[in-house]
């Protein structure tokens, strides 16, 4: 499905990434160039295809999109050898969930149903705990966990998880999580690791939704809404992103996030 890796391509681009490339099938090639001749598009048949891609990047991001067919399990199985970051979502989590794994540098996003297949567990049970779920995600697979939900869980280690609170339910609709993966991805590309990257992503992620809330209301806001809101929301960021190497000034703005009246209220909490 070409308009998830869109979405993901695009959020990523709106979130600071210098250059973003997609592989896509070659038969959805067309559609995102259409659709954002800012992204880098190739068409790749398989794993040859995809191998110097690998050796150019920086980041990937897999999974909006991709699907499980043999197109996608072979594209899965050539990011073996690729030691840079990552970050999974959607099929990935699905392909991942048919084969174990552990890195120490990527960030995987699932949903409440996308965990319950990791863990080979009932949503019913993700849902009655989350604060053990993530937990056990983090044990299985290692790297930094983004539980998504009311009160998005991060886990990148053996200490209590962070809990985003902000965003609001408008931002239940389709391509947000895509939006997500491609903010990430691209706070990784600018040097911060997996878990300030996730706990940053998923902070913008949520203040903008709420800003396009408060502007024009939650019903009918679409992802394309929060995307073009990124560029705002992330260069009033801008003090501590220019130094991401230092994990304690990033993480301060997202403790008392400015209001346009001089209050601050918490949307991080640890």
């Amino acid at each position: 499905m070409a308009g998830a890796a869109i979405i993901a391509g695009s959020a990523a681009l709106r979130a600071g990434s210098g250059l973003v490339s997609l592989a896509v099938h070659p038969s959805n090639a067309a559609a995102v160039v259409n659709a954002r001749p800012e992204m880098m598009v190739h068409g790749v048949q398989g794993a040859d295809d995809l191998t110097p891609l690998l050796e150019r990047a920086d980041v990937v991001a897999i999974g909006p999109g991709l699907g499980q067919k043999s197109w996608a399990q072979q594209l899965w199985q050539a990011l073996e050898p690729f030691k840079g970051p990552m970050v999974v979502d959607a099929d990935g989590l699905n392909l991942l969930a048919q084969s174990p794994a552990q890195r120490h540098n990527w960030v995987l996003t699932p949903h409440t149903g996308e965990a319950g297949r990791l863990l080979s567990s009932s949503v019913e049970e993700i849902e009655r705990n989350r604060f053990v779920a993530v937990s056990a995600l983090h044990q299985k697979y290692s790297g930094t966990v983004v539980l998504k939900g009311a009160g998005t869980l991060i886990q990148s280690n053996e200490t209590l998880p962070t809990v985003i609170d902000g965003g609001n339910p408008g931002m239940a609709s389709g391509g947000m999580g895509d939006a997500l993966t491609g903010i990430i991805g691209a706070f990784l590309a600018q040097g911060l690791d997996t878990e300030d990257a996730a706990t940053l992503g998923v902070a913008a992620h949520a203040w903008a939704g709420d800003r396009v809330a408060s502007e024009h209301g939650e019903r009918g806001m679409l992802a394309s809404d929060l995307i073009n809101d990124l560029p705002e929301t992330i260069n009033g960021t801008q003090r501590f992103m220019k130094s991401p190497k230092s994990a304690s000034g990033k993480l301060e703005y997202l403790l008392s996030k400015p209001e346009e009246n001089g209050s601050a209220h918490s949307i991080f909490s640890r």
